[in-house]
């Protein structure tokens, strides 16, 4: 997962001082988040909760950090997945952090368009770390 998140953070060209959390949990715990947080009484695979939205805050004295946001990933939904679509559960894990990384950099799928421009640089960032689709 690691190089998942360097390799993005390459191709975007996002500065070492940013920071990006990543929690892996069970469908139970992302179902109370996707409920709390986005009113969907269920368990999804991914969330991503950007910290940076809207206006940039004034940063007082304090060091030279972004805090990029957070990720949860549903290693249950994850399962599933991979053998829904018959690849391995790391291509699967894989996925879903660029899939949330993307959002934290405000990339959507709200219309078609913005769907198949954000598919394209999923698969771009994977095929460079050899996680071609099969």
């Amino acid at each position: 997962m690691i190089s998942v998140l360097q390799k993005t953070a390459e191709v975007y060209d996002i500065n070492s001082h940013t920071e990006v959390s990543v929690v892996l949990s069970n469908d139970e715990y992302i179902h109370a988040l996707n409920l709390q947080y986005r009113g969907k009484d269920c368990s999804t695979d991914v969330l991503s909760f950007a910290l940076n939205e809207g206006e940039e805050s004034e940063v007082i004295d304090g060091p030279e950090e972004n805090l990029l946001g957070d990720i949860v990933i549903s290693v249950e939904t994850a399962t599933r997945q991979a053998t829904e679509y018959g690849h391995t559960l790391d291509r699967e894990l894989a996925y879903l952090t660029v899939h949330g990384i993307l959002h934290l950099l405000g990339y959507d799928h709200m219309t078609e368009d913005d769907k198949q421009e954000m598919r394209q640089e999923e698969e771009h960032i994977l095929s460079l770390l050899g996680m071609n689709r099969v």
